[in-house]
């Protein structure tokens, strides 16, 4: 698969996890999978996470953090426990590295969801386009807003 194919699939896997249809994203999210190895992954979760950054910057505006300027993205946990789930967990760290241009974290998380087996993994690149659809829809509703 080339990666502008790769690229069209991701576009198809987030658009079908906004509008809730979850059996297509995972078969899309499969397909990327079965089709690429750990490096293409990462990027496949990299382009997933600009999609999620890109909505948070809508969703916050001008109080969005800039990270050029010493600010940064940060997880608040609301509930103890919330993220001992190492499929959120991943999910939620990777999103927030990744907005905060810390590609090196970013991939440690992934290397670690890698190396904790494969259905920690798949449920991880799962998560975490089900959590940016999740943004993605409160962007657009903002956007309509206006």
């Amino acid at each position: 698969m080339t990666s502008e194919a790769a690229a069209e699939v991701i576009r198809d896997a987030l658009g079908a996890a906004m509008t809730g249809d979850g059996n297509r994203a995972a078969d899309l999210i499969a397909q990327l999978g079965m089709d690429s190895d750990a490096a293409r992954m990462l990027g496949v979760c990299y382009a997933i996470a600009e999609a999620g950054h890109k909505a948070l910057r809508v969703c916050f505006g001008d109080a969005a953090p800039d990270p050029a300027n010493g600010d940064a993205w940060v997880i608040e946990q609301l509930e103890d426990g919330a993220l001992d789930d190492p499929v959120q967990a991943f999910a939620t760290r990777f999103l927030i590295a990744y907005c905060n241009g810390d590609r090196i974290d970013a991939q440690a998380h992934y290397e670690a969801a890698l190396q904790a087996g494969p259905e920690v993994f798949v449920h991880g690149v799962c998560q975490l386009l089900i959590d940016v659809a999740g943004l993605a829809n409160a962007a657009s509703e903002l956007e309509q807003q206006e």
